[in-house]
């Protein structure tokens, strides 16, 4: 049975009312929970004992993510619209890890949530006897994902740091077996760079630089290696700045994309060149510098290689500059010509964080149309990247939000109704600074319309928690 928005609302509000009418009583959060599902039958038992805390689903996540990292572990992507549907849907029950992990937040065993799962749970080990606690059962090998077994940051990351560290301790001033491990550390990182917290993969790429630094410093270092070396180094500085941006720090983008500008001079590796100018126009757009952004790409195009190289440099770097300058004409030419190049190119796209592709294309040529005023081309572009994404990702989120702020004025109710989804899918620490200011751009439009859900998402953002606080932590993911 479907139940309303306004039902729930009613719901909510009534089992607030019994709990606190049940604490009075001296009742504990099972009798409460108890009352909660007598009064409100639509209540299942997981939403009921939350109800009987008194948490919001946010408290919840929080307290799941501080279990993990109790245990030595990276959070999981647990999400509202996850906890909603377990709460919502008695069918549809998490994983067995999940389940652990709620029952150790809760103090609940499996059967006080309906979560149980058959006898041969509790024969290993979700007995009745016992409660978990959040020193409870070891962990046995958390999930980074719902339902998908994948390598943990905790494991995969440091190991190809360790692995490199173990190269040169074997050759303390380089060698090419420390240079190619070095550029297939920066591939794995490119090609990861997704799935990890901004956070995390900066202070893994952080470390590495260090590393390969001593080694460049060594005086018996070999001239060739040296400068395989810098151009390395002048890779993970491109990824430091791409991540730091990611982070809000703007200032620490500039200085890493500037290093990585220097030694991609250095090393003569002209799309590294390119790329960090780039990544330098992206900067000083994002503060509204648009002419010297317009600067910085010229310069990059000047230097980037012909392919796909070029291509990103037109659509990404030039053609939001010019738009944000009201150039329409040279946008549309440089739009063309990028789309001209990218057709023409042989594979049509490459894969990673320094790769492009038609998500990335579609999502620059919607923000430019937007900007130039033109809704129906900018929601088309918008709806092209958004299909080429798989859903959750940073890239869907931000084609979700470019969407939704061409909704802003026409569709005010589908654009708030948008913003909330990449909220409940995308947790806090994942969602990027670029994410965030969309929103908050979103959250501006929508202030005077009165659209539904405009209200909830106004108040989301107020709470939404920063990703670095004012003590210079991270949020957890």
């Amino acid at each position: 049975m479907t139940i309303s928005r306004s039902r729930r609302a009613i719901i909510k509000r009534a089992a607030t009312q019994i709990r606190v009418r049940c604490r009075s009583y001296g009742h504990d959060v099972q009798q409460t929970a108890d009352v909660i599902r007598t009064e409100l039958p639509e209540v299942q038992p997981l939403e009921a004992w939350r109800f009987a805390l008194g948490w919001p689903r946010s408290r919840t996540i929080e307290r799941v993510g501080a279990l993990y990292r109790s245990r030595g572990l990276l959070p999981p992507g647990l999400s509202e619209s996850m906890l909603c549907r377990w709460e919502h849907r008695p069918y549809e029950k998490p994983s067995p890890e999940y389940v652990e992990a709620l029952c150790a937040v809760y103090q609940a065993l499996p059967r006080q949530l309906g979560l149980e799962r058959g006898a041969a749970h509790e024969v290993a080990g979700w007995g009745h006897a016992t409660r978990y606690s959040a020193s409870g059962p070891t962990t046995r090998g958390l999930p980074a994902r719902e339902s998908v077994v994948l390598m943990t940051t905790s494991a995969g990351l440091p190991a190809v740091r360790e692995s490199l560290h173990l190269a040169l301790l074997a050759d303390p001033a380089g060698s090419s077996t420390v240079t190619s491990l070095s550029e297939a550390a920066i591939e794995h990182y490119a090609l990861g760079y997704s799935k990890h917290p901004p956070h995390v993969l900066f202070n893994e790429v952080h470390a590495v630089r260090g590393l390969l630094t001593q080694a460049l410093t060594n005086p018996l270092t070999p001239q060739p290696i040296g400068v395989d070396l810098r151009r390395s180094l002048g890779w993970l500085s491109a990824l430091l700045g791409n991540l730091a941006f990611h982070l809000g720090d703007a200032t620490g983008a500039r200085v890493h994309f500037g290093t990585a500008a220097t030694y991609g001079d250095r090393a003569g590796d002209g799309r590294l060149t390119a790329w960090a100018w780039g990544a330098q126009a992206m900067v000083a757009r994002s503060a509204g510098k648009h002419t010297l952004a317009l600067d910085y790409a010229e310069r990059g195009l000047a230097c980037a290689p012909s392919g796909l190289p070029h291509v990103q440099l037109l659509a990404w770097a030039q053609l939001p500059s010019l738009a944000a300058l009201g150039r329409e004409r040279p946008a549309d030419a440089a739009l063309a010509d990028a789309t001209r190049e990218l057709e023409a190119d042989a594979q049509g796209w490459a894969p990673g964080r320094f790769g492009y592709d038609i998500a990335e294309h579609s999502l620059h040529e919607a923000d430019a149309q937007r900007t130039l005023g033109r809704a129906e081309r900018a929601a088309a572009s918008a709806e092209q990247s958004l299909r080429a994404t798989t859903p959750g990702t940073p890239g869907w989120a931000a084609a979700s939000l470019a969407l939704a702020q061409v909704e802003s004025s026409a569709q005010p109710s589908d654009a708030a109704q948008r913003a909330a989804e990449v909220l409940d899918r995308v947790p806090s620490a994942r969602l990027r600074a670029t994410s965030r200011d969309r929103l908050a751009q979103l959250g501006t439009a929508l202030g005077g319309t009165g659209a539904a859900g405009a209200e909830d998402l106004r108040e989301r953002l107020r709470l939404l928690p920063p990703l670095i606080d004012a003590s210079g932590v991270a949020a957890s993911a």
